[in-house]
């Protein structure tokens, strides 16, 4: 990678303003998953025993620009000041006189962290003086926040600008080894992409289709895809104004590298509700009075014989409703045969790594991303502008990039 690392910067007794992702999900108050507080943890530590004064910086939930108490960072500084065994001040605003003295306060070694940046409106207009604001706080800038990198926002974007930039620990390591994947992967190259609609996904399957040896495609989109090939799909989700894309790319697929494959067979149900009945169905035989909620056994074991002989296998999307016990029986066998596959395994973020934990194999995955929609278009080829914005590597090394300050 040409941008510059943590390790490209001279990080002692200066105030680096560290961009993270913690928006966690949170039940009556309490954080119901920190994986994504963890997973930044060795970059704030890196920080720490360098000597900088870390600024934490993160967004959670959807404020939309205004103050709301019960998304205030307070709870993930006590979660953080916990996991770190220190205390961890938060600011009472994000570039205002608390955010300014809680700055002065930190010594070399010291965490502190901002207010949600999300309740300032100029976060996500990428306001150019709300991210001089933030910048004047610090005097260099790590970004640590994949899940955040496909947003051209003023915290990961508009600062990466005006300060000398770099990628933390958990963001290097999101871009080599999905880098990787689209570039020099183990072969055979195995794919499972899952989700809802095709609209979503139809960039990163045609893309994907230029580079694997089989690409599964599962979810309620594979209807879509049912419908293109004249079945019939009772009353599943189907986006009829994307049947003549689903249509494209089965056609394309022989000529491309990728081998395009739908499921054999699946689950049924007559709603999509905790309790419905549910049978298994060939994928030419679903009852008009029924509808798709997951993939079945026989489609499972196909997958399975795959990824057993991959070299590498990268999946992104549940293959089910996965939140109902009973339809995610096919995205928990899917994750057990991953799991034990030989192959480098990558799980996507989101939904799908919620699932994978579920599924008690989150351990025997080589990588989970912590993005979700930054790994789709990471893998559709786009260029994320939290990543395009970093400062090169050479110029920091050359001292050229002390210009921004």
């Amino acid at each position: 990678m040409t941008k510059a690392t943590l390790d490209d910067l001279d990080v002692s007794g200066r105030r680096v303003l560290l961009r993270v992702d913690f928006n966690v999900p949170m039940r009556d108050g309490r954080i119901v998953d920190d994986r994504r507080i963890r997973a930044s943890l060795p970059t704030i530590e890196a920080l720490r025993d360098r000597g900088a004064r870390v600024i934490v910086v993160t967004h959670f939930g959807r404020p939309k620009g205004k103050p709301n108490p019960e998304l205030s960072t307070a709870s993930l500084a006590a979660h953080l000041g916990r996991l770190l065994e220190t205390t961890v001040p938060v600011a009472g605003d994000v570039v205002g006189e608390s955010a300014r003295a809680m700055v002065t306060g930190l010594r070399d070694g010291d965490v502190g962290m901002l207010e949600n940046v999300r309740f300032e409106p100029g976060e996500e207009a990428n306001d150019p003086a709300f991210a001089q604001a933030l910048a004047s706080l610090a005097d260099l800038y790590v970004n640590d926040a994949f899940g955040a990198a496909h947003r051209a926002h003023a915290s990961t974007e508009g600062v990466a600008h005006l300060l000398p930039a770099a990628s933390g620990r958990l963001m290097a390591r999101e871009l080599d080894v999905l880098s990787s994947v689209l570039t020099k992967p183990a072969a055979p190259l195995v794919s499972v992409i899952g989700g809802a609609k095709v609209s979503t996904k139809v960039a990163v399957l045609s893309n994907l289709l230029e580079r694997v040896d089989a690409l599964w495609v599962g979810g309620a989109m594979a209807c879509t895809f049912y419908r293109a090939q004249g079945l019939t799909t009772g009353r599943s989700l189907v986006e009829e104004e994307h049947i003549e894309t689903a249509r494209a790319l089965l056609d394309s697929a022989p000529a491309k590298n990728g081998v395009l494959r739908l499921p054999v067979d699946v689950v049924v149900a007559p709603s999509p509700e905790a309790g419905s009945p549910t049978s298994v169905v060939a994928a030419d035989a679903i009852p008009d009075d029924q509808m798709v909620v997951d993939v079945g056994p026989q489609t499972c074991e196909q997958i399975a014989a795959d990824a057993a002989r991959a070299g590498t296998v990268v999946w992104n999307g549940p293959l089910g409703i996965y939140e109902i016990d009973e339809f995610a029986q096919g995205t928990r066998a899917v994750a057990r045969a991953v799991a034990e596959s030989p192959a480098f395994t990558v799980i996507g973020g989101g939904d799908l790594a919620a699932a994978v934990e579920d599924a008690g194999v989150a351990d025997k995955i080589d990588h989970i991303s912590t993005g979700g929609g930054a790994t789709i278009e990471f893998l559709e080829g786009k260029v994320l502008p939290g990543v395009a914005a970093l400062s090169d590597r050479d110029a920091v090394r050359d001292g050229t990039e002390a210009a921004r300050t």
